[in-house]
């Protein structure tokens, strides 16, 4: 969950803390329920069938592993270190903060260095470039949206403002390279003050519109062929002022019926909008899952999002290294609990390189013991890899 800072780039998220059994035996994509057939398949996206494509079956364990892992770094150039992993094939892409950031010129030299090491990579794909450009409090790059979502919500004709909201963002991102965007927020706030609704990252109180302006905003970014992201499934509009991941534990108590009605009715339009991810939350939802958040939660993952829902895009985590994670859990054993739950890519988001390769690491021993299944492991990198191709000529990347 990001809050805006003035002076800083803004904080991460913060997961919530978990102590018990590992979730990694959930298969994932194996054997998962899937939505009706007549539900549309997000553009560029696999169900996870068949064999792996343009020669990923050959790549080395760590290469494997890579396909995963989303780096940061820190500072305004790309480290030698970050070019070294991308070159050798053991990176999916690259999110960018405010501090990697000091004007348009700048970032766009940065990702045309990203995209070179890419060139020498083995896996013939574009990296996935991303930031959260969602409007007013929130932005890395200056420009386009300007309007916050809550604005967007007040607008006189919300649904044009969410479209060239959409369009303002994928423009501004491809003009730098970049071809994904964290955005746009569906939490459908509860009250006035709530925390989204402080921060205006929420269009409002009704859930069918809600959807309406996140699906609007779906569809005119990626007319300009940047890939949109939902966030935060199941949805965090129900937290109160004082209920920040970033900063600690959120346990969100609504019953399943309101979770279903209001918090995730809106991912029923962005699924009819294309959405080609979803970013999960890191609170507690007892309803679905009374043990882990559903960023660790198989349960929510596979059964609610992929199963209830239909989706068949790719999932991203919020930051894995948020602090509110039990410090007996370490980076590697971070990476293996949300990818055995489910989640595609890992957004190792600490503006640290070490942080990507402990993540790695920990793939790459998982997959060697078991305990992270082969078959599910390839469905999540097939998810990426079509992901990855069917952005090539965003931008820079192609």
């Amino acid at each position: 969950m990001d809050t805006p800072h003035p002076s800083s780039p803004t904080p991460r998220r913060t997961v919530l803390a978990v102590a018990g059994a590992a979730v990694a035996s959930w298969a994932l994509g194996a054997g998962t329920a899937r939505a009706a057939s007549s539900r549309p398949e997000p553009w560029g996206t696999s169900a996870g069938h068949g064999p792996l494509p343009d020669g990923l079956g050959r790549l080395t364990p760590r290469q494997r592993a890579g396909q995963r892992i989303i780096y940061s770094y820190p500072g305004l150039t790309p480290p030698d270190s970050l070019l070294a992993a991308i070159r050798a094939g053991e990176a999916a892409g690259v999110i960018f903060f405010g501090e990697n950031i000091s004007g348009t010129d700048q970032i766009a030299a940065a990702v045309a260095q990203l995209v070179e090491a890419n060139e020498s990579s083995p896996v013939k794909a574009p990296l996935l470039l991303m930031t959260d450009q969602e409007g007013g409090q929130v932005r890395r790059l200056p420009g386009a949206p300007e309007l916050s979502e809550k604005q967007v919500g007040q607008a006189s004709d919300p649904e044009a403002a969410a479209r060239d909201a959409g369009t303002g963002a994928g423009q501004n991102l491809a003009g730098v390279g970049m071809n994904v965007n964290l955005s746009p927020v569906l939490d459908v706030f509860r009250e006035p003050g709530d925390f989204s609704d402080a921060h205006q990252r929420s269009y409002g109180t009704d859930p069918d519109s809600v959807g309406t302006l996140g699906g609007a905003f779906i569809t005119a970014q990626q007319e300009t062929g940047v890939a949109a992201t939902a966030k935060h499934f199941p949805g965090l509009g129900a937290a109160a002022t004082s209920e920040n991941t970033d900063l600690g534990p959120v346990t969100l108590g609504q019953s399943l019926s309101e979770l279903r009605e209001v918090d995730e009715a809106p991912y029923r339009a962005a699924l009819d909008a294309h959405v080609k991810l979803v970013m999960l939350s890191w609170a507690l939802y007892p309803a679905l899952d009374p043990s882990y958040p559903a960023g660790l939660s198989s349960k929510i993952i596979q059964r609610e999002l992929r199963g209830r829902l239909g989706f068949t895009g790719v999932t991203v985590t919020d930051a894995l290294e948020a602090k509110a994670l039990s410090s007996s859990y370490p980076t590697q054993r971070r990476a293996v609990l949300a990818a055995g739950a489910g989640m595609d890519l890992l957004l190792c988001s600490a503006r640290d390189i070490a942080q990507g390769q402990a993540a790695t690491d920990g793939l790459v021993d998982a997959l060697a013991d078991k305990s992270l299944p082969g078959s599910p492991f390839d469905a999540a990198v097939r998810r990426v890899a079509a992901l990855r191709s069917s952005l090539a000529g965003v931008g820079s990347t192609g």
